[in-house]
């Protein structure tokens, strides 16, 4: 049994709650890698992913941090539905607590995606998308995989065509691969209008809103002009 988690109140419980939400109707068995450490939570979810560490398909981990109602230290990796089921009976009883609001995790599970981690220091900005063209990049994809899919296609080579078209380029500039743009609108991360932060560092480009941060590997594969 994992350790347990103490969320500083009803608010922040409510809004991972959000977070997860999202990210499992992005994808229904996914997995959330809770990791704190002192007094803060970070959740990653990846709703694109490789599948194992040989596969050329792109990676790309949403992230949302958290406030903690006491210091904890946990590194797990736990089914997103679980989590949620715990967070809504939180939030439906609407109790704060002092030493805050406990939840007890269930038992680790293994996930493809956990050996790909993006640096935690050395990120350099490097510009802004404004969210109308992120949101448009990924109204874009969205319809260029359903346009591409045969619908008797499924495993391995839908898959390839997914990793295809996610893992390309935005621009030879920034090297944001568009399946950023369709994870950030996916998990919510993109206010109205906003311009949103572009970082990179070791070969991994970062995407900041004020909800949320996208990570993934730099593209390398760009759309032919």
């Amino acid at each position: 049994m994992n350790n347990p988690i103490y969320l500083a109140d009803q608010q922040t419980a409510a809004d991972l709650q959000s977070f997860l939400s999202r990210a499992k109707r992005l994808d229904q068995e996914g997995l959330v890698r809770l990791r704190a450490y002192g007094r803060v939570l970070a959740a990653y979810v990846a709703p694109i992913f490789s599948g194992n560490l040989m596969d050329q398909g792109p990676t790309i981990l949403g992230l949302r941090t958290c406030e903690l109602g006491r210091d904890c230290e946990v590194d797990a990796v736990v089914p997103i539905a679980a989590v949620v089921e715990r967070l809504a009976k939180i939030v439906s009883e609407g109790i704060n607590a002092p030493e805050g609001l406990k939840i007890v995790l269930p038992d680790s599970s293994r996930a493809p995606w956990i050996g790909i981690s993006p640096p935690r220091q050395g990120w350099q900005s490097i510009g802004t998308i404004n969210e109308t063209r992120l949101t448009q990049i990924a109204r874009d994809g969205i319809s260029e995989v359903a346009g591409t899919l045969p619908e008797a296609v499924g495993g391995p080579i839908a898959a390839r065509i997914r990793g295809e078209i996610w893992g390309r380029g935005i621009d030879l500039e920034l090297r944001v691969p568009t399946g950023a743009a369709f994870v950030a609108a996916g998990l919510g991360f993109l206010t109205e209008n906003e311009e949103v932060g572009v970082y990179q560092s070791e070969g991994w480009v970062r995407l900041s809103s004020e909800h949320g941060h996208v990570l993934a590997k730099a593209s390398t594969k760009f759309a032919s002009i």
